[in-house]
C-alpha cells in the first residue's frame, strides 16, 4: 500500500458499503441520518453509472440489525448483500472473497458505524496492501467525536477521506464524456442538494444552448 498521490479513477476501484441497516442508523448521532441515507444511495448510483464493482455487506440482519436500507438495495435489486457476524468485514471469508474477485486494489469504503465497521476493515485492508478511500459523508458514528476520531485514525493509517459527490465528479472528470454525462447529472439532481437544484434550474429555465457543454 502506497499513499494515493494521484486522482482516483473509476476503473481502478471497488466500492464496499457496509452495514447501512436500520438498527445501525438508529444509533447514529454524528450527523443527520437522512443525509447519510441520501449520500450512500448517491454513492451506490455513482458506482453503477461507472460500472464499478460493488460489495454490499450486512451484519446480523435477522437477529438484530434489520435488512439493508431499502433505497440502497433498490439500486442493486438482484444483489444479495454478504451477511456477516464479524464486526470487521475483512475477517469474514465471503466478504474477502468478494473483494478479491473484483481484482481491484483500491477500495472505496462507506458504512455504519464509522468508528467500528468502517475503521476495522479499513485498517485491515491497508495492512493487506490495499489502498483505501473512505467516504466520510456516507458513513456515520455513534457521536460526532466518535466519527471524527475514526476518520483521524484511518487517515493516520493511510486512508484517504472523500465525500461522495466529489468522488463521483472525480470519476466523471470531463463534462465532454457524454457516455456518463446524463447519468451523472441525474444522480446530482436527485441526491446533490443545492448543486442538484442548480442543475434542475438550469435545465428547465434556460435555453438549451446555455446549458449544453
Amino acid at each position: 500500500m502506497e499513499k494515493i498521490k494521484t486522482l482516483i479513477n473509476a476503473p481502478e476501484v471497488c466500492v464496499c458499503i457496509i452495514d447501512e441497516q436500520p438498527q445501525m442508523f438508529f444509533g447514529v448521532q454524528s450527523t443527520d441520518r437522512q443525509t447519510i441515507m441520501n449520500n450512500v444511495v448517491g454513492l451506490a448510483k455513482a458506482a453503477k453509472v461507472f460500472n464499478i464493482p460493488i460489495v454490499l455487506s450486512t451484519v446480523e440482519s435477522e437477529s438484530f440489525s434489520g435488512y439493508i436500507y431499502s433505497k440502497l438495495q433498490d439500486v442493486y435489486p438482484i444483489y444479495a448483500p454478504i451477511e456477516r457476524t464479524t464486526l470487521n468485514s475483512c475477517e469474514d471469508k465471503n466478504f474477502k472473497q468478494a473483494v478479491e474477485k473484483t481484482g481491484k486494489k483500491k477500495l472505496v469504503i462507506a458504512g455504519l458505524w464509522t468508528e467500528v465497521c468502517v475503521t476495522l476493515p479499513t485498517i485491515s485492508a491497508i495492512a493487506e496492501g490495499y489502498d483505501v478511500i473512505i467516504v466520510t459523508d456516507a458513513s456515520g458514528g455513534a457521536t460526532k467525536e466518535a466519527h471524527d476520531m475514526a476518520i483521524l485514525r484511518m487517515v493516520q493509517a493511510g486512508a484517504v477521506p472523500v465525500t461522495w459527490q466529489a468522488l463521483m465528479l472525480e470519476w466523471q472528470r470531463d463534462w465532454a464524456r457524454k457516455d456518463t454525462y446524463n447519468a451523472v447529472t441525474a444522480v446530482i439532481k436527485e441526491h446533490g442538494g443545492a448543486y442538484g437544484m442548480g442543475i434542475e434550474y438550469a435545465t428547465t429555465m434556460l435555453p438549451p444552448s446555455a446549458t449544453s457543454s
